[in-house]
């Protein structure tokens, strides 16, 4: 399934759904933090410029449909919280990359998880994607208890040419489907 649109999504605590230019100090912040950011290889968003060329590069990129990215927002607060992603699909549209970040603020709460089984579900059920992987610092002990518990298996002998200090995770359709 290719879109160009954004489908929004709701959990119980959460509402993820397009950024917007009014995020545009939040997402500084968690592009810039260096707790968030400590596991992290990418430019640092340093300004509010920065911040709003992001934001308009990542909107233009889900119209042109090549990807999806999320704000994580509290439900019934407007502000920005975290990101999460699909992204650098396969050629085919059957493989997807999932990213993420969360202020510091909002860690060992649930939010992550919460967020990461709704983008499962709708990457699984309704863009029937075969498998979804994630790439994370071989160090960032939070970020591979969050994949485990969501069922994602350590990918052995798998490199990220990109950084060498990651690791990958995946997840496929008949695992997700046989929770």
């Amino acid at each position: 399934m290719t879109t160009n649109s954004l489908p929004h999504l709701q959990t119980k605590r959460l509402v993820l759904e397009q950024l917007e230019k009014s995020d545009d100090k939040a997402i500084q912040f968690l592009r810039s933090d260096k707790t968030v950011n400590a596991f992290v290889k990418r430019p640092q968003t340093n300004t509010i410029e920065e911040a709003e060329k992001f934001i308009d590069k990542i909107n233009t990129g889900i119209a042109k449909g090549d990807w999806l990215f999320w704000a994580i927002r509290p439900k019934n607060q407007p502000d920005l919280i975290g990101t999460i992603c699909l992204w650098n699909f396969s050629e085919n549209r059957k493989i997807a990359e999932v990213g993420y970040d969360l202020h510091p603020n909002f860690h060992g709460q649930g939010i992550m998880s919460e967020s990461l089984k709704s983008v499962l579900k709708l990457g699984f059920n309704i863009l029937k994607l075969d498998q979804i992987e994630a790439y994370t610092h071989r160090n960032n002990e939070p970020s591979k208890i969050l994949l485990s518990k969501n069922d994602f298996s350590y990918v052995d002998g798998k490199i990220d040419p990109d950084n060498l200090d990651n690791i990958i995770y995946s997840i496929d359709r008949n695992a997700y489907l046989a929770e």
